[in-house]
């Protein structure tokens, strides 16, 4: 059952990692899971099966997830759009009481408080920046750089940072997100090898500097919360308060309302903070 649980949390993860302006590292903490995940990874070389045991369900779920959500997601959204980002504002809301436990005690300060301020602005102001993006790309080495270094930017979702965000702000959420994974799909179901090659050459960089850019931002994140706990817990606070609002900023998702989306919006948004609460609880440890 607990497998099965951490599959779930994994899906979570997986479906905030496809959603610009919700962060997979923020639905970690709302799940009580985040520490956890980031020592494992520290520590996956030195104490490997166990750490490798820790991680794949998330793993499992999280791909899942990822390969779901860009097909299913692209169609909720299309059809259902204030219902389904209703449902995880209320997964960010379900998150606050974690967050709030994790600050007690802790020292702050006015540091604290600059660094919430700052998480929330830059959150903000990332969406302000949002603009359209391209589908495709031609590949080629420069491309090839480019998408590893996108894939190192991305898993900065992993201190509160939306990854799916970032990738809409530099141009490449729907190349990667909405266009490559199901494009890829679509190939190997369809025996279309051309098409599978293409967006191969286009994820399998980008996943190499994903997973490279989370084994440097793991060593990161447990030197701040070492040294840093109560700040840096304030500015994934940031992050989370900044998410519901970033969702509602986009106009398109109210076009069509009436009270039975209304209703919808409304139960999904209950939804969305249980299945967060019952997700989450005590912050769980990897033993030492």
């Amino acid at each position: 059952m607990k497998w099965f649980l951490d599959v779930l949390r994994g899906m979570v993860i997986g479906l905030a990692n496809v959603i610009p302006g919700v962060s997979g590292g923020a639905m970690m903490v709302a799940m009580g899971i985040y520490d956890k995940i980031i020592w494992s990874i520290n520590n996956l070389l030195k104490s490997f099966k166990k750490c490798f045991v820790t991680l794949l369900p998330y793993g499992v779920g999280m791909v899942i997830a990822i390969l779901l959500g860009a097909i299913g997601l692209k169609v909720a959204f299309a059809r259902f759009p204030l219902p389904t980002n209703v449902l995880f504002i209320g997964l960010i809301l379900g998150s606050l009481p974690f967050i709030f436990k994790q600050l007690k005690g802790e020292q702050i300060g006015w540091q604290g408080v600059l660094a919430f301020i700052l998480a929330f602005a830059i959150v903000i102001g990332l969406r302000i920046m949002d603009s359209s993006n391209p589908t495709d790309v031609e590949l080629n080495a420069g491309e090839v750089v480019k998408l590893f270094l996108l894939g190192v930017i991305s898993s900065a979702t992993m201190v509160g940072i939306s990854a799916s965000m970032l990738l809409k702000v530099l141009g490449y959420y729907e190349v990667i997100v909405t266009g490559s994974i199901p494009a890829l799909l679509k190939g190997l179901t369809g025996g279309d090898w051309a098409l599978v090659m293409h967006n191969v050459g286009i994820l399998v960089p980008f996943g190499l500097g994903v997973v490279f850019g989370v084994f440097a931002v793991a060593k990161l994140i447990a030197f701040a919360m070492e040294k840093w706990k109560g700040r840096s817990y304030c500015a994934i606070l940031g992050v989370v308060a900044a998410s519901p609002v970033v969702i509602l900023m986009d106009t398109s998702i109210y076009e069509g309302f009436n009270a039975v989306i209304g209703i919808a919006s409304l139960a999904a948004l209950v939804l969305g903070f249980f299945c967060s609460l019952k997700l989450g609880g005590e912050p769980e440890q990897a033993e030492t």
